[in-house]
């Protein structure tokens, strides 16, 4: 069994565990010799990697190891800790499994978010306020949201009507949809009518130089879990 690790040095006594930077992820051409990839970081750290992973005909199966502020695909597939997999796998047990859907927009994969309207001024002045003792934690993105709660408030219900906004969160996909609020996510395609774009895609800001903007269904990935 072959083990790579993303974004942190990981061993454990009778694992063949290799740890790489996220950077290094292009010099690294055998990734599908891999059984297990562990990924440290947050819901973009995760975005980021299958964005250069997505291309390869078997992805291995992922183990996520959350050190990011919300960490949501963790939460929904209740993860274990690392150090529990780990143990599962140096025993020679096979680790539970749940299939979590990819989307992609244009170029760029998403997980469960993507969008131009609250959830990008949202995101924006959070990273913004990513300095000095609210730098790590969730406290800035707390403070944004009572920041821009007015602006939310008043812009919200012209946001929903209009065809050039719109907002995807899979994880209420029991809303089908809500004016330009989508929780399941079909094949669409949504003109902005502008060229240069600032897009929200699980919490990472991304410019899209298109005015069309093309959303499909591109799969799973599959996701150790409790």
């Amino acid at each position: 069994m072959q083990i790579l690790s993303i974004g942190k040095e990981i061993s454990y006594n009778g694992l063949d565990i290799t740890s790489i930077d996220i950077s290094e992820i292009t010099k690294q051409h055998d990734i599908e010799q891999y059984d297990y990839v562990i990924i440290t970081g947050g819901d973009g750290r995760i975005r980021r990697t299958l964005q250069q992973l997505h291309d390869m005909e078997k992805i291995p199966t992922f183990i996520l190891n959350p050190t990011g502020s919300f960490n949501l695909v963790a939460k929904i597939h209740q993860t274990p800790k690392i150090e529990e997999v780990l143990e599962l796998l140096a025993r020679g047990e096979e680790p539970n499994r749940e299939k979590h859907h990819l989307f992609k927009l244009n170029e760029e994969l998403f997980l469960f978010s993507a969008g131009n309207m609250g959830d990008l001024h949202h995101i924006i002045l959070s990273e913004t306020m990513r300095f000095g003792w609210i730098e790590h934690g969730p406290l800035k993105y707390l403070l944004a949201v009572l920041l821009l709660l007015p602006a939310h408030l008043l812009l919200t219900p012209f946001m929903l009507m209009s065809p050039r906004k719109f907002f995807i969160f899979t994880p209420f996909r029991f809303i089908k949809r809500f004016g330009s609020f989508y929780g399941e996510v079909k094949e669409m395609t949504i003109d902005l009518n502008n060229h240069h774009n600032l897009i929200e895609l699980d919490g990472d800001v991304v410019t899209i130089e298109e005015n069309l903007l093309h959303i499909r269904p591109m799969g799973y990935i599959e996701v150790v879990t409790k």
